[in-house]
């Protein structure tokens, strides 16, 4: 079980679906949620400014992240999160990426991103959560 996890999507049916599944699944004990990839990134720049007047802050282990989304899709937000130094800041923050997409080119994309540790498609279930090779 995960302290907290992120999931970004910018489908409010899809949210509500990881957040009963993770939590039927045991999960995580907290989850939390942006709408897209520019809501993520400044939830993840909250969490800087808590790591530095706390250095007991906890952060996601686990991001679901769909690819596609209005104002900053998932890759952007994969972009920004590599460039801008936040996997430095959040080095054991690994990213699912959840895709009602199946094209292989988008697949062999997210294996360009270290963070990236398995390209799912939606939605998501118990059963692709026991599968998840989460070392």
């Amino acid at each position: 079980m995960f302290d907290k996890i992120l999931c970004v999507d910018d489908d409010p049916i899809t949210l509500m679906l990881y957040k009963k599944v993770l939590t039927i699944a045991n999960f995580s004990k907290e989850i939390d949620s942006a709408n897209n990839g520019k809501q993520a990134l400044t939830y993840f720049d909250n969490l800087k400014s808590e790591i530095v007047s706390n250095s007991n802050t906890v952060f996601p282990k686990i991001v679901f992240l769909d690819l596609n989304m209005p104002i900053l899709s998932g890759w952007e937000f994969l972009d920004i999160f590599t460039q801008n130094g936040y996997s430095s800041v959040f080095p054991d923050t690994k990213v699912i990426v959840m895709s009602s997409t199946i094209d292989p080119k988008d697949i062999e994309k997210s294996k360009s991103y270290p963070m990236v540790i398995e390209f799912l498609s939606k939605p998501i279930t118990k059963e692709m959560l026991r599968t998840l090779q989460l070392s």
